[in-house]
C-alpha cells in the first residue's frame, strides 16, 4: 500500500468560509475526508497535514523522505513566493503533485508563476476539491509506473 500524504498550506483551514466566490462551500475537512475515502479505494494510505507556516510546510516535506511515497501539495501562496519549498521538494526526493482549487492562471498574475511546478511531476488547478482526487489518481498513476505524458 503506498503512503501519501495530502499537504495543505495558508489559510487552506479557512475553506468553506474564505472567499466562497474563489474556493467554493467544500471545507478542508470534507477534502481530508474524500482524500482519505478515495486513497483507501485506491489502495493509498493517505495521511493528511495543514499548517499556515512555511517552516512546517518544509518540514514535513523532510519527513515525508523514506516514509512517504508521494505528496499532494497545496501550498497556498506560498507557491508563489517559496524557493525554500522549493529546494525541499527537490532535496526530498519524493514525487510531488501540486494542486490548487482555482485557476491560478487566469487569476492575479503574481499567481502565474509557481516554484513548485518545475520540482513537481505535475499540476492541477481549477478544478476545486475535484482537483486533490485528480491529484491522488494521478500520482498513484505514477508510482504505477503508468507514463503521464
Amino acid at each position: 500500500m503506498s503512503k501519501i500524504l495530502v499537504l495543505n498550506g495558508p489559510n487552506l483551514n479557512l475553506l468553506g468560509t474564505r472567499q466562497p466566490e474563489v474556493y467554493g462551500h467544500v471545507t478542508l475537512k470534507m477534502i481530508e475526508d474524500a482524500c482519505t475515502r478515495h486513497g483507501a479505494a485506491r489502495g493509498l494510505e493517505v495521511t493528511c497535514l495543514q499548517t499556515n507556516h512555511e517552516g512546517a510546510l518544509i518540514d514535513a516535506i523532510h519527513k515525508a523522505r523514506g516514509t512517504q511515497d508521494g505528496i499532494v501539495l497545496n501550498a497556498g501562496a506560498y507557491t508563489h513566493t517559496s524557493v525554500a519549498l522549493m529546494d525541499a521538494i527537490s532535496s526530498a526526493q519524493v514525487p510531488v503533485v501540486e494542486v490548487h482549487l482555482s485557476n491560478i492562471h487566469a487569476r492575479e498574475a503574481f499567481r502565474h508563476k509557481s516554484f513548485i511546478a518545475p520540482v513537481a511531476i505535475g499540476q492541477i488547478c481549477g478544478f476545486g476539491a475535484r482537483g486533490y482526487i485528480m491529484a491522488l489518481d494521478a500520482i498513484a498513476a505514477y508510482l504505477e509506473g503508468e507514463t503521464l505524458g
